[in-house]
């Protein structure tokens, strides 16, 4: 098991701010836990007794709608936290975390998180950063909804998933998103994405192998978004 101290996901998230005693408290009493892909880290309405530190995958967060389909809210890679604010706020899970590929996560503690957080203003802080940018992401997406088209916010997914995931040598987007999932985040019908993604395909704008999407023309991407 990584120690914290050594852990370079770690820079990647508030636990930066701790200094290396109070790492390797947390990395005492933290537990590995592995994933396989479509597994429910956590549910919606779920009391949290810890939070989750992404080592290696991606996870997704997902919200329940009206009619019965979930809707992805955010996509968390390497040294991203889940469960947060749940366990700072003391509620029940608002969204379900799902493991979109194979995924590990360290599991830490509840009582060491706010230890940390009473004890160390850095930590603190960081931690409310992190809050307050989740909450503007938030505001983002509900005027992205409100006011762009299902062809512009598509735009931005792919472009997002390639500046922040990535991509492979043959430049396709490292991380491998179905056509329902893209659906998901956009907040659409399956058969509207496939056919926009289609329309792309045709323009030139991006190539896909199977599941597999290659941009092809960035600039010509950004102009529609």
């Amino acid at each position: 098991m990584s120690k914290c101290e050594q852990c370079i996901s770690r820079q990647l998230n508030s636990m930066k701010t701790l200094t290396t005693e109070e790492l390797r408290q947390v990395s005492a009493c933290k537990s590995t836990r592995f994933y396989k892909k479509g597994d429910v880290i956590f549910d919606e309405g779920e009391s949290l007794n810890g939070i989750f530190c992404v080592r290696s995958g991606v996870a997704k967060l997902t919200k329940l709608s009206a009619n019965g389909k979930d809707h992805t809210v955010k996509l968390l890679g390497k040294g991203e936290l889940l469960g947060q604010r749940s366990v700072i706020s003391d509620e029940r899970t608002n969204l379900s975390a799902v493991a979109i590929n194979d995924i590990e996560l360290c599991y830490v503690p509840k009582d060491q998180l706010l230890t940390h957080i009473q004890g160390n203003n850095a930590f603190s802080l960081d931690i409310l950063r992190n809050l307050a940018t989740d909450l503007r992401g938030a505001e983002d997406d509900l005027i992205n909804m409100a006011q762009k088209s299902v062809k512009q916010r598509l735009t931005e997914v792919l472009i997002y998933v390639q500046n922040t995931f990535g991509h492979d040598s043959e430049g396709y987007l490292s991380l491998v998103l179905s056509r329902e999932e893209y659906a998901s985040i956009v907040g659409t019908a399956t058969e509207s994405a496939i056919r926009i993604l289609s329309q792309f395909k045709k323009d030139g704008l991006i190539s896909t192998t199977g599941k597999q999407i290659k941009i092809e023309n960035l600039e010509g991407l950004k102009r529609i978004g």
